[in-house]
């Protein structure tokens, strides 16, 4: 299964990075900007991603400044950025969180294999606001332990689930922050049908972002019907001959009803 090749992978990288570079060794950060609640608006709001290639996908963008895509995210309607920093299997670097943060003034979400203490307070040396969290990877107290991790450095945690049972277990570790992401990490296979199904197992406190697959206004137009608050979105841009122009498209349709965008 590629989740369970990947995360093998990822804890030998910690291992590696962590001896380079110890937790006290790490600098500081700013104060991290709001990530959540950049969610809390009215309709549908959009997290743009940057990510370099995907397992599924290949190559998304060759040669793309995350800083240039950034900066065009942020003049179109993006609420948030989601950076892919994972090098083995997506081509992502550090370096493109810090760009995009930089570039676009947006809050980031740091998106990787996260599994250790160590990465969540390496994002936040790198300046990331929020991480994500996926419950399939995690047994019950490390989910718990990385959100202590998370909160306590005034940071957000983006948990990610893939089923019924995983819905309940994030809302049992008291998440704040819950997505459902339609493609099945072991198959790759996507179904943009699951997080409307799932929307209804998620409470009105907590904020409801959809992911993956997502790529056309009429499947933003039905997240919007059934309450999301916000949707990730990352390879249709990417993949866009103009992403801005798609990224408009994708917010007005994710726009409440009798607003203007």
């Amino acid at each position: 299964m590629i989740l369970d090749e990947i995360l093998a992978h990822k804890r030998r990288e910690i291992a590696q990075r962590r001896s380079q570079r110890p937790l006290e060794r790490l600098p500081e950060a700013r104060r991290p900007r709001p990530f959540a609640d950049a969610l809390r608006q009215p309709g549908v709001s959009v997290i743009a991603e940057f990510k370099r290639k995907s397992p599924s996908g290949g190559e998304l963008r060759p040669g793309a400044s995350a800083a240039d895509v950034a900066r065009t995210y942020l003049e179109n309607g993006a609420v948030a950025l989601s950076v892919l920093t994972d090098a083995a299997y997506f081509g992502g670097m550090d370096d493109d969180l810090v760009d995009a943060r930089a570039a676009s003034g947006l809050p980031v979400l740091r998106k990787d294999f996260v599994v250790d203490d160590y990465q969540v307070y390496e994002a936040r040396a790198l300046g990331a606001d929020a991480v994500l969290l996926i419950v399939r990877a995690l047994a019950d107290a490390e989910l718990r332990s990385l959100l202590d991790c998370t909160h306590s450095l005034h940071m957000d945690a983006l948990v990610e689930t893939h089923s019924a049972d995983e819905v309940r277990r994030a809302l049992d570790a008291g998440v704040r922050v819950i997505g459902v992401n339609n493609r099945d990490l072991d198959t790759l296979q996507t179904d943009v049908s699951l997080a409307p199904r799932l929307r209804p197992l998620v409470p009105a406190e907590c904020i409801f972002v959809a992911e993956s697959g997502v790529s056309t206004p009429e499947q933003i137009a039905r997240l919007l019907e059934v309450g999301a608050d916000a949707v990730l979105v990352g390879e249709t841009l990417l993949r866009a001959e103009d992403p801005g122009q798609q990224l408009r498209r994708l917010v007005s349709a994710g726009a409440a009803r009798g607003m203007r965008v």
